[in-house]
C-alpha cells in the first residue's frame, strides 16, 4: 500500500538524482551508510543530512534539510518513526518531489500529509533493495 511498484519506479527512475539522506553519518554500522553507497553506485547524488554534518562518501553533509543551499529531489528518511513525520513536513517545505521512508519507518499521518501536498511517497521500503529489481 505504501510502496506501490509504479511509485517506486517513478521515484527511482524519473524523479531526479539528488537524494538527501536524513540520518546519514560516517557510522558504517548504520543501514544509511550502505544504502547511500548503493544509491551512488546507481548514479544518485547523495547529500548527508545529520546533526554532525559530516562529509560521507565524498559528499558534504548538512545539519538539517533547511540548511541545504540547493534543491534536492528525494528525501530518504533513516530516523525513528516518531521523528519521521517532522522530516516529511520539512521535505514538503523545501520543495522536494518525493519522500522515501526506510524499512520499519512508518507514519501514516505523515504519508497522508505528504501525498496531499503533491509529493510522491514510499514508506517501509528500501531503495537499495528496490533499485536492482528495476532491471
Amino acid at each position: 500500500m505504501y510502496g506501490d511498484p509504479a511509485t517506486i519506479r517513478k521515484i527511482l527512475t524519473a524523479t531526479g538524482d539528488t537524494w538527501a539522506v536524513v540520518g546519514l553519518s560516517n557510522n558504517r554500522a548504520r543501514a544509511a551508510y550502505g544504502v547511500a553507497q548503493v544509491l551512488q553506485r546507481f548514479g544518485k547524488r547523495i547529500v548527508p543530512v545529520h546533526p554532525k554534518a559530516e562529509t560521507v562518501h565524498g559528499e558534504q553533509g548538512y545539519a538539517s534539510l533547511a540548511d541545504l543551499p540547493f534543491k534536492v529531489d528525494v528525501v530518504d528518511v533513516f530516523v525513528n518513526s516518531n521523528l519521521a513525520g517532522a522530516v516529511a513536513d520539512e521535505a514538503v517545505a523545501i520543495g522536494a518531489q518525493a519522500v522515501w521512508f526506510q524499512l520499519r519507518v512508518i507514519d501514516e499521518a505523515a504519508y497522508e500529509r505528504t501525498r496531499a501536498a503533491g509529493l510522491d511517497m514510499v514508506m517501509d521500503r528500501c531503495p537499495a533493495i528496490e533499485i536492482p529489481r528495476l532491471g
